[in-house]
Parts: structure tokens; sequence; C-alpha cells
């Protein structure tokens, strides 16, 4: 009788005694590169990033598969590289070339999460996978405030009519899909006196408070995925008067480096296609130094702007109770060149273009790893058998990525020899990665198109082919400790000899100024062998 009396557990006990697996707060951000307080940008106005990676790991050089929206969100949310998921531009859905690959948040949807999204984490709705990777929608009909729905999201009426303007007429030139290819465009930003929750961003960071506050009460003992997707600081930059407001004009510095690589691909660089197609940018040419100015203004005050969403999304998460059962991982989904290499937009195999933003914060995490940084080389899509093996699921087998877990409790200790990263010729491609529209090569951008392709074949010479250039050309990326290296090759042909081989000596030329492939044949040779040996070849050893 004792023994029944002492020995047995009421349920409540028992539900006690079995710790619930860690919920997962999966910040993404569109466009972000690491011009972030934490991250040493001396401008930028980032309080809530940077306490976040104060209390956290801050990844140094964590780098994107590739530059541009839909390859870089469908690799990491896969798992998988683009070429592997046949995704290489912003037109093919991953889940029509992938029918039975599994998602983090539908792996953790198997394993007994509530995975839900709001935002951005693909690429755009029609790409969200709705029914394989959530199990839930938001909880729209707890929200208080009515989603804006302006034309192009813009709240001055001048701006409404130019973007509804310049998309009609775009429309009736180049049919349905001319927006699509990025033509009909509004503004480049916006500087409004309007709240938070005008602009989708603020909108969708309340949804994910409000959505997160309706899982934990409806069943609380249910561990969740919530995906928060912020757009910003992707174009167009639409920030309130207030994120504006944070910064003094004379104090923004403007990139230094304003050409491109001495002896670097002719096709490594575009014309800032997608900048251009904005009304009021010149077409051709340089962006002068006072619009420049204006343009990095608005990037920064996006920046602010979502820095505060982030900000309030923790906030009720620690005003719930829930931090200390909960995982944070914030990333980008590529970098961004602001005037860099004399371009603007992102779409490149450069540093700039592909170094993100990553930052973990775990509720176990040592004293004394919390605010400190790592070195070592990370890929996005390493997060998915990170996420994996924190809560405690087993990896599914067709993952490409590295779980930096050990990371967690020694950032300092020896990780990856090299990453990966390509883009498709950046230089004769639509920002999107898909081959040039009629439509984009009818309207201004036609003589941009014409100098890029005279580029090219000056330096190509005999090795020009259109076909091989426009529609097969990759660029790959490999990064190390020390160089990065550019091979350019026909992606159809993978044993193909290169056409043409860039590097980088990271030690004496971080920024990327000059190709010195021709003057280090035997640092190229060597560089080689290991990019052969591709990523498994250069996985950690533990």
């Amino acid at each position: 009788m004792i023994s029944l009396m002492f020995g047995c557990k009421t349920k409540t006990e028992e539900k006690t005694a079995v710790k619930k697996k860690p919920n997962i707060l999966f910040i993404a951000i569109d466009d972000l590169r690491p011009e972030i307080g934490a991250y040493g940008s001396d401008i930028a106005v980032t309080p809530n990033i940077d306490a976040l990676a104060k209390d956290g790991l801050q990844f140094n050089r964590a780098y994107c598969q590739q530059a541009i929206c839909s390859p870089s969100r469908a690799s990491l949310m896969t798992g998988a590289r683009p070429e592997t998921i046949k995704v290489i531009e912003n037109f093919t859905y991953f889940r029509d070339a992938n029918p039975d690959i599994i998602t983090i948040p539908q792996h953790f949807k198997q394993n007994g999460y509530e995975a839900t999204h709001t935002g951005k984490i693909y690429h755009k709705p029609g790409f969200a996978d709705p029914d394989l990777s959530w199990s839930r929608r938001p909880a729209y009909d707890k929200m208080t405030i009515k989603r804006s729905k302006t034309p192009g999201g813009f709240a001055n009426p001048e701006n409404q009519a130019m973007f509804k303007k310049n998309r009609a007429d775009m429309i009736a030139k180049y049919g349905p899909n001319a927006p699509r290819n990025g033509l009909g465009k509004g503004p480049a930003y916006e500087n409004a006196d309007v709240p938070d929750t005008f602009y989708e961003d603020g909108y969708n960071a309340e949804l994910a408070i409000v959505t997160m506050k309706d899982m934990i009460e409806k069943n609380p003992d249910k561990p969740f995925f919530l995906g928060m997707g912020m757009k910003k600081p992707h174009l167009d930059w639409l920030a309130p008067k207030k994120y504006w407001d944070l910064y003094n004009p004379a104090d923004i510095k403007l990139a230094t480096q304003t050409t491109a690589p001495e002896g670097g691909a002719a096709m490594g660089l575009h014309p800032s296609f997608e900048l251009r197609a904005r009304f009021g940018i010149p077409k051709k040419g340089p962006i002068k130094d006072d619009q420049a100015r204006i343009l990095k203004h608005a990037y920064l005050a996006s920046v602010s702007y979502i820095d505060a969403q982030i900000g309030k999304m923790i906030k009720a998460l620690d005003d719930a109770g829930l931090r200390e059962n909960t995982i944070i991982m914030l990333w980008s989904d590529h970098g961004w060149h602001l005037g860099d290499m004399g371009i603007w937009g992102k779409a490149t195999n450069y540093e700039i273009g592909t170094r993100v933003p990553l930052i973990v914060w775990t509720p176990n995490m040592k004293k004394e790893v919390r605010g400190t940084t790592s070195e070592a080389l990370v890929e996005l899509v390493d997060m998915y058998p990170t996420l994996s093996e924190l809560a405690g699921l087993e990896k599914p087998s067709h993952l490409e990525g590295q779980s930096f877990v050990p990371l967690l409790s020694n950032p300092k200790q020896e990780w990856k020899t090299a990453v990966f990263s390509q883009f498709p010729n950046p230089a004769l491609r639509e920002w999107a990665a898909n081959p040039l529209s009629i439509g984009m090569r009818e309207t201004y951008f036609g003589p941009l198109i014409k100098e890029q392709e005279a580029k090219i074949k000056k330096q190509q010479g005999a090795k020009w082919d259109r076909e091989l250039f426009e529609n097969r050309l990759m660029g790959y990326g490999m990064k190390t400790d020390n160089y990065r290296l550019i091979v350019w090759k026909d992606y159809t042909k993978p044993e193909s000899e290169p056409l043409f081989i860039e590097l980088y000596d990271h030690k004496n030329d971080p920024t990327e100024t000059k190709n010195v492939a021709d003057e280090n044949p035997e640092v190229v040779k060597q560089l080689l062998v290991q990019f052969n040996k591709g990523w498994k070849g250069n996985l950690a050893k533990i």
C-alpha cells in the first residue's frame, strides 16, 4: 500500500516529467547582407538582432547556395543543393520538381509538431507548399488589424498610381507574365508616416505573434515550428518614416569599390537589372552619389524596420514564457550589392552576394558561448540537419548539409574546409536567374544587354556561343579559409573543362578587387582538386 501511495505518479506529474520537445522560431529575412550592428556595420541600427547575437552564437562565415530567392530558399528548406533539386532560377517550383522530398517544416510536422508560418519563407505564396510543409494556417481570424491591400504596397497615392499605370502598360505590351519578368514597377523606395503594420512585414510580425498565442492556447503541450518571414530589405524599400529618421544622410557612407574586379569574369556581374526596373532609376550608366545615398538610406531604413518586428516577436515569446524551451534561428537568403563592384542587387557568386547573417540561440547554450562568434565555414543547407539534431529528430537521408550542432558548444573548432555556391551567368540572365525575356530585350534593358554581350565576346573570344552563355553557363563558387575560386562551365556537362576561372586571395584582398588566377597556376591547380571533391569531400571531420 505504501509503495502504491508513494510510487505512483499522477497524470499531471507524468506530463511534467516528460520534457516537451523544443519549439522552433525560424526567422527568415530577405536580401539582408550582414549590414547589422553585431556584424560590424558602423551605421545600421539593429538593436534587436544585436541583442540576439549578444546572447546567442553569431556565424561570421555563413553562405547561401545561390544568391537568388527561390533557389536559395528551396535549397535550405529541402536540405539539398540547387542542382540536386533542379531549382536554379525563380520560376521552377521545387515541389513540382521534387514531389516526394521532405522539407524542414514537413519533417517537424511528421514528428508531432504544429508547423506554420507568416510572411516569406518560400519564394512566393504559390510556392509555399501548403499541403505538405505546414499543419495549419496562420491565425488570420484572431487579427484585429486589417491587412493593407494598396497597389504595390505603397502608402502614397502618387506611388500607387504610378505602380498601377506602369504595370498596366507592360502587361498590355508584353502579356500577363510581364510583372513576373520584372517589368512594370513603381519607385524603388517610399518614406511614409504610417504605422508598422501598414506595410507587410509589420502586419506579418503581428500575425506571427497572434498565431503563436493561438497555438499555445489551443494545444499547449504540442511543440511548434513557427516560420516568421520578413520581406524587407528586398526591393521595394518601403519603410515607415520613423525608421528613415534613425539615419542622418550625411553619415551614410557609399561603396568605395565601385568597379568590377580586375581581370574578373565579364559574365560575373549584371548591370543592376533589378534596381533599374524601378521608376526614377537610370536605365544605363552609373548611379550618381546623391541618388546612391538615398538608396542606401532606404535599404538601412528597411533593415531597421524588420529589426523592430523581430524584436516584437522575441518579446512576445518571452512574455508567453516560452523562451526557455525555444530554439531561435535567424538567417537571410543571400547578400546584396549596394554599389559594391559597381552594381546594385544580388545574383552574383562573389562574397558580397553569397555571405549572409546567421545567428542561433538555444536555451541550453553554454554561458561561455553566449555572445561569441564563430569563424567556421557553414552553409544555409546546414540548417536543416542542425535543427533536426537540436530537436532530437532523426535526419532524413537526402540531406546535403552538415549539422553544426558541435559548433554551438565549441565555436572555435576546425570545421568545413570549403563551402559552395553557384549562379548561372548573371550578365545575361534576369535577376530571377531565368533566361532573358522578350520584354527585357525590347525595353530599356536592350542597350544594357548588348553592352554585356560585347564585354563577354571581347573577353571570351572564340569561346563565345550564344546558346551556351545564355542558357547553360554556370559559375560555381568555392569559398575556403583563404580563397574564393569561381569555376565557369557548362552545367549540363559536369566533366567538361572550365571556360574561365577566377581566384581571389581573401587573405590579401578580402573585397575581391583582382582575379589572380593567372598569377597563381599552382594554387588554382590545388584548389581545383579540392573543388572536384565537391561538398562531400569538404565536410568537417567529427
